[in-house]
């Protein structure tokens, strides 16, 4: 399907720092072009991430967004329209997914992607799966690997301890299962209502994080833990870290602030042996391609908290920002209003 003649499409933008889900704007704009390297997306999905709303928070102040009114939205799923000059890795009619990391564009009937950031996307795999995966699940992949926990369950490396907190959540979700796809002692955290599912989705204990234990992130079987994947957007002093971790253990800190960056300083500089790693994420095309591949075979699963059709944006805004959703929330431009 070709860009509409007219040359305009649906979006949903803000133009000004807060203002949270009633800061969103419907609006029609001009449908982008590809650039040299770019392909063209005719949008079918994309899930809000917690650095959606950041940015729109400020918390990227001044260099995010770059300007004003801005498109969020930097997951992309849908079907290739357009091809930007020298691309050759794509056709139209192609499914794929993609990132369009820091301009975003994915709350709209159309947007632009790098072809180098942009992979195909089988039958097997719907447009609202897909759509979950280039921002939260290539960050916990990248988390695992970057606490030093390996995927491969035949591999050479030993079994680890691995804790998960907010295990419920868009990242925290795929977390739990990659870590007990390589084979690993996977404790998890999440609210009450979730100990079943984190359960279900290969974790050996969970926590309530409302109780004493879960407070202090305590270990039913007292193990100790060589690797935590933090995914709680309130964060932890590092002496409650400090007190369960392993020796030589590491805590991979996704939505890191001042606290965490200054502590892991520290770290470096006394040669800590337990250490604290503020992560920032820029996906790969190759990451994504895994990531597919296991959606495809079965191994790795999307939990989909809610969908909303463009028009109820807000509503998906909402839900995300409410802290509580289970999984990722997804908005499909196809979607019944």
């Amino acid at each position: 399907m070709a860009a509409p003649s007219s040359g305009m499409m649906r979006a949903v933008q803000y133009d000004r720092y807060g203002g949270g889900a009633q800061g969103l704007k419907h609006v029609e704009v001009p449908v982008p072009s590809p650039k040299k390297g770019e392909v063209l997306i005719r949008m079918e999905a994309t899930s809000i991430n917690v650095v959606d709303w950041k940015f729109q928070k400020g918390v990227g102040r001044p260099v995010m967004p770059r300007k004003f009114p801005f498109v969020s939205g930097f997951d992309l799923a849908g079907e290739v329209v357009a091809l930007g000059r020298g691309v050759t890795s794509f056709k139209p009619g192609d499914k794929v997914i993609a990132i369009n990391f820091p301009n975003g564009g994915g709350l709209a009937e159309y947007a632009v992607a790098s072809a180098s950031l942009t992979a195909l996307r089988p039958p097997e795999v719907s447009a609202a799966e897909g759509a979950c995966l280039p921002v939260a699940a290539v960050t916990a992949l990248r988390s695992l690997e970057t606490a030093g926990v390996s995927l491969d369950p035949h591999g050479s490396g030993r079994r680890k301890n691995v804790l998960v907190t907010a295990a419920s959540g868009g990242v925290g979700h795929f977390a739990v299962q990659l870590a007990r796809m390589g084979g690993h002692n996977v404790t998890a955290t999440c609210g009450a209502r979730n100990l079943g599912l984190v359960k279900s989705l290969g974790a050996d204990e969970a926590l309530d994080y409302a109780t004493p234990e879960g407070a202090v992130l305590r270990s039913p079987s007292g193990r100790r833990y060589d690797a935590v994947v933090h995914c709680a957007k309130t964060g932890f002093p590092w002496s409650v870290f400090e007190q369960v971790l392993a020796a030589g253990g590491t805590v991979v800190d996704i939505t890191p602030g001042f606290a965490s960056v200054a502590t892991a300083l520290v770290q470096r500089l006394t040669f800590s042996k337990k250490r604290l790693v503020p992560l920032i994420v820029s996906p790969k095309k190759e990451e994504m391609e895994l990531l597919v591949g296991m959606v495809k075979q079965g191994k790795l699963k999307t939990v989909i908290d809610s969908r909303y059709p463009l028009s109820r944006a807000q509503e998906g805004w909402a839900k995300s920002m409410s802290g509580h959703a289970t999984g990722k929330v997804v908005v499909e431009m196809g979607g019944a209003d």
